[in-house]
């Protein structure tokens, strides 16, 4: 039985979907997550403890909890397990997957340096430090520019600021973002800066490719139908195939190979963002992961044989040696909607659920928020309050359909009270 090694946060959508895929294919799936180490695996999931911000202590603990069991792959979800992985195919002695690149990808400031070294398009840039912005001697590149930190994803702490006011306002408020414990507790010295950057005008659209040697097999391009020009840039859908002419997706794709060849990427999935630009593509962020939360149900996927698969299985058959360029995007078009939260609160209902479901076109929707979870909106907010996948004929239907879909709930939020003091 063929032996994976998943790295993830203990708090990913994805790890149980990923088990289940593990288990259609009749893989050994060991997970290596930032769980306690203390308690007696309080997931009841076999998990090794790893600390990603202590990378020689997690793996030896690796090395030890597999005593000498092989390993035939490794996976990373999220941009810090992804790291962890790629120190790990090299200790395993699995396909490099470019450690360097693993570091680039997971920190916004090493990433954009690298890039203007080998003269790739990108936006000019420049990084504050937390005690800079205390201290007011934070200044803007120019108007509009984009604030954001360096080590969160899902554009988390990503503000547009267009004057002066804005740009002050929006270094305060990433800065404070920055210093919650949850953040603190990560130990990732990227968070003690922040990065501003010129604003890139133009569509966004978002690749996922996965990597052989090297070399680059793209499994999508995803349109944005929704304008992602700020304040904020919450993602709300993805659809594809996409819409864009042929020549511009062979732009787009020959833009992401020199990006992952400059970052010294080689092995596994990878995930972009880029703007379409008045220059031509400029590939914004690569990281060396797959698609995050359950978007992944949106790429329906073919194998070298035929048969349809869904992308955790064909991350995990890629992770154990099976070639990138093998799979393909099944026909068809579909879309998700990752749904945003509307006001910070307390959850306490979603209705409208079954009337969601029946709208033509809707495959699913997943409530992933619990009653009397406490929401957080973007820019600060870290996660949706669920996804709602549809397919249809074309790209357009399955879009209108997941619309739909949301039109029809509404949620019911209790107000955060202010403390008595």
């Amino acid at each position: 039985m063929p032996r994976v090694i998943l790295f993830a946060t203990t708090t990913g959508y994805q790890v149980r979907v990923f088990g289940e895929a593990a288990e259609r294919l009749g893989l050994d799936l060991v997970f290596a997550t930032d769980r306690c180490q203390t308690l007696e695996d309080p997931w009841r999931d076999a998990a090794i403890p790893v600390r990603f911000h202590d990378e020689t202590a997690s793996l030896r603990r690796l090395v030890e909890a597999m005593n000498g069991r092989g390993v035939d792959g490794v996976l990373g979800v999220g941009d810090r397990p992804a790291l962890l992985a790629a120190l790990a195919a090299e200790t395993f002695d699995l396909p490099a997957r470019g450690v360097d690149g693993a570091r680039a990808s997971a920190d916004k400031l090493r990433y954009r340096r690298r890039l203007a070294e080998v003269g790739l398009p990108s936006p000019a840039f420049r990084a504050i430090r937390l005690d800079q912005i205390d201290a007011g001697l934070a200044e803007p590149l120019g108007f509009p520019c984009v604030v954001k930190p360096l080590a969160l994803s899902g554009s988390r702490g990503v503000i547009r600021a267009d004057d002066q006011a804005e740009f002050d306002a929006a270094l305060a408020r990433v800065g404070r973002l920055l210093a919650q414990p949850g953040i603190r507790a990560l130990r990732d010295p990227a968070n003690d800066q922040v990065l501003v950057e010129e604003y890139v005008e133009g569509a966004e659209i978002t690749v996922e490719g996965l990597l052989d040697d090297g070399r680059l097999h793209v499994m999508t391009i995803f349109d944005k139908p929704d304008p992602l020009d700020g304040p904020f840039f919450e993602e709300t859908i993805y659809a594809t195939p996409t819409s864009l002419a042929p020549d511009v997706c062979t732009a787009i794709e020959e833009a992401l190979a020199g990006t992952v060849r400059a970052l010294g990427l080689t092995h596994g999935p990878v995930h972009a963002e880029c703007r379409l630009g008045p220059g031509g593509v400029v590939v914004l962020e690569v990281a060396a992961r797959p698609i995050g939360g359950l978007c992944a149900r949106v790429l329906r996927c073919v194998g070298p044989s035929g048969r349809a698969c869904s992308y955790e299985e064909v991350l995990l058959r890629h992770a154990t040696g099976e070639a990138g360029r093998g799979f393909r995007r099944a026909p068809g078009a579909s879309a998700v909607m990752m749904i945003p939260t509307p006001r910070a609160g307390h959850l306490r209902r979603v209705r409208g659920q079954d009337r969601a479901r029946a709208v033509r076109g809707v495959d699913d929707l997943v409530i992933t928020a619990k009653p009397g979870q406490r929401l957080v909106p973007m820019p600060e907010g870290a996660s949706y309050l669920g996804f709602i996948f549809a397919s249809a004929a074309t790209p357009e239907a399955a879009v209108a359909a997941v619309r739909r879909a949301h039109s029809h709930l509404s949620f019911d939020i209790d107000l955060d009270l202010p403390m008595a003091r």
